[in-house]
């Protein structure tokens, strides 16, 4: 059966498929956008960042997406880190889910700040923070571009610095 027979088909059994099923539409509603009552969407270019808390200008920035960290239920955030900054040591009260969806990012866990030490986390790549555990992360100084990583989790998160004298982010 070659490639001719089968559009051929499709072009035969569309119309009684259709009035089984009720469409009363035209040709054009099969390329219309979805409902955005029912699904919305949100392209990259049209997503808003926004400084968040009292964080160093130029350091990095927040889009919030779908519900809010500091209150209870699901949230889904996305973060853009400027290189250069790290985040300090700190440990949330619940889990983190978190894809890295442009550049790279550098993580690590533990008490003392040591960001010579992060692993490095490209695009797609996947990190699990587990909750009460200490870690930090950024993008080092020198890097081209910024990082940017969908979070997903489930607050509120109750983010605590592992030392509250020191600042919250720190050039690396």
């Amino acid at each position: 059966m070659d490639h001719i027979d089968l559009d051929r088909r499709a072009i035969l059994i569309a119309p009684p498929l259709m009035a089984i099923f009720g469409w009363r539409g035209s040709p054009s509603d099969l390329n219309a956008p979805p409902d955005p009552n029912e699904t919305f969407v949100l392209p990259y270019d049209k997503i808003t960042f926004e400084a968040w808390g009292d964080l160093p200008p130029h350091s990095g920035e927040m889009a919030r997406l779908y519900g809010d960290f500091d209150k209870p239920g699901p949230y889904l955030v996305m973060m853009k880190w400027n290189p250069g900054w790290f985040s300090a040591p700190h440990t949330y009260a619940t889990d983190r889910i978190q894809v890295v969806v442009f550049g790279t990012w550098w993580v690590n866990s533990g008490n003392n700040f040591a960001p010579q030490d992060a692993t490095p986390v490209g695009a797609g790549g996947y990190v699990k923070r587990t909750a009460r555990t200490p870690h930090y992360d950024g993008v080092p100084r020198g890097q081209t571009a910024p990082a940017v990583i969908a979070v997903f989790g489930v607050g509120p998160v109750g983010m605590r610095l592992v030392d509250p004298t020191k600042p919250s982010w720190r050039q690396a």
